[in-house]
């Protein structure tokens, strides 16, 4: 049995879950609305305030779908109940970010201004020159736009200069020793 998918997903307090015919989760909560297609296999079941997932058979594909199956619906609770966010550092002499509308306006070492729209279900903020805050309540968006505003200029080992998330450790390379051959 699958330790992640045989624990059952609780649902907190104003928000609801529904399964419709195909497997057709919707979750609706005070952050937003969540719907996921989930694979026609999984049998999902609400009881009471807890979605339980369970499998028809064991054979592999039903066995690696279990915990995937109950990993989504969780993901999709926590979104609409509390929401995801990441946080983005940008680190460099002369870099800085900046909100021009719904855009984000970031100068990074290149020679022009790099703009980034934001997609819907997101939301971007920016509350220093140098701090780049996105959240939704789609776990996966969130961490798909993060990961592409981050290689816009992913940071470089030498200098450490670039967009890294908060928390995130660069490894840092010697540079040259200037040392001449004869």
């Amino acid at each position: 049995m699958s330790r992640i998918g045989k624990m059952p997903v609780a649902i907190p307090a104003g928000v609801t879950v529904e399964v419709a015919s195909g497997n057709v989760v919707t979750a609706k909560g005070p952050k937003g609305e969540l719907t996921k297609v989930m694979h026609p296999d999984m049998i999902i079941k609400v009881e009471g305030s807890e979605i339980t997932v369970s499998r028809p058979s064991d054979d592999k594909l039903h066995r690696s779908l279990h915990g995937l199956t109950r990993t989504l619906i969780h993901n999709m609770v926590v979104g609409v109940s509390e929401g995801y966010r990441k946080e983005l550092d940008v680190v460099g002499v002369g870099y800085r970010v900046a909100m021009a509308g719904t855009q984000l306006q970031m100068n990074i070492g290149y020679s022009h201004q790099v703009l980034v729209d934001p997609v819907p279900g997101i939301t971007i903020e920016s509350p220093a020159p140098n701090k780049i805050i996105i959240s939704g309540v789609d776990k996966q968006l969130v961490g798909q736009f993060a990961a592409d505003v981050r290689k816009k200029r992913p940071p470089e080992p030498y200098k450490g200069k670039g967009i890294r998330y908060t928390g995130e450790v660069v490894r840092r390379k010697e540079g040259k020793t200037g040392a001449k051959k004869k």
